[in-house]
């Protein structure tokens, strides 16, 4: 139940929002009273958006695809243009796929395809504890399990060769660049889910060599990278044996490859 508050005050936590440099301070300020169950816990929320803490983490939830995801202190916030990823999926998933949501973070994405697409198998796995525990109340919901592991080795052995979709939200943030991201991801959210290595596609070549075993034939992997990134991506997928492609959103500002294994024919 949000706080009642006056016009004055609601003005106050503005201010205070607007002075710690949030940019979008009203829409956080109406964001934290609905989430505030009375006046001391909204000054308890709000100090802490002050202090940085992303507002995801702060009110407990993101809004990703038309839903609410939970998302808890420690955990990436799923990206709003990560949404154009799941888009591509829902295009190629066929109801009863198995989907596998790898470097799942909260399991937004996972999460939304299975709720696009009727009659999903859904598996998710992340190397990080806490993304674990999270995504283990989202991924409910739509039926599925959550694996803790680093990549591949997390998950059951039964689904090699049976994966119908795999999503792999790959750290991508060259290791050089990560000191520069916002404030908000670089000191709150775990550096694993950040940072890609040399040049930001180390995971990616980890995920790309073992893929081909876990995907069916005519299964499809799909991961973002940035737009700078999106010709080497393709070749880091080829070179695993897939056929790869690219996708490029300008509304989102996003690019999707997808490598796909062939069929066997004869």
């Amino acid at each position: 139940m949000a706080v009642l508050l006056s016009s004055t005050a609601l003005s106050a936590v503005v201010a205070r929002l607007r002075a710690a440099g949030c940019v979008f301070a009203e829409d956080e300020a109406a964001l934290l009273v609905s989430a505030a169950a009375d006046g001391p816990g909204l000054d308890l929320l709000v100090g802490r958006r002050a202090g940085g803490l992303p507002l995801e983490q702060v009110v407990g939830w993101a809004e990703f695809r038309g839903s609410r995801v939970e998302v808890d202190p420690g955990v990436f916030v799923p990206r709003r243009r990560s949404e154009f990823l799941v888009a591509e999926a829902v295009a190629l998933a066929r109801p009863g796929d198995v989907v596998v949501d790898l470097c799942c973070g909260s399991g937004a994405l996972g999460v939304a395809l299975a709720e696009a697409v009727a009659g999903l198998e859904l598996h998710a796995a992340d190397v990080e504890p806490a993304a674990v525990r999270c995504a283990r109340r989202n991924v409910a919901r739509a039926g599925g399990r959550v694996y803790e592991g680093d990549l591949f080795g997390a998950l059951p052995g039964p689904l090699r060769g049976r994966v119908g979709v795999l999503l792999a939200n790959v750290p991508y943030v060259p290791s050089g660049e990560v000191r520069s991201l916002p404030a908000e991801a670089r000191l709150y959210e775990p550096k694993v889910a950040l940072d890609g290595g040399a040049d930001g596609l180390e995971v990616l070549r980890r995920v790309s060599r073992e893929a081909p075993e876990w995907l069916a034939p005519g299964g499809h992997l799909l991961v973002e990278v940035s737009g700078r990134q999106c010709g080497r991506a393709v070749e880091v997928l080829a070179a695993g044996g897939l056929v790869a492609r690219a996708v490029r959103s300008k509304e989102w500002g996003s690019c999707v490859v997808v490598g796909s294994r062939p069929r066997v024919h004869g």
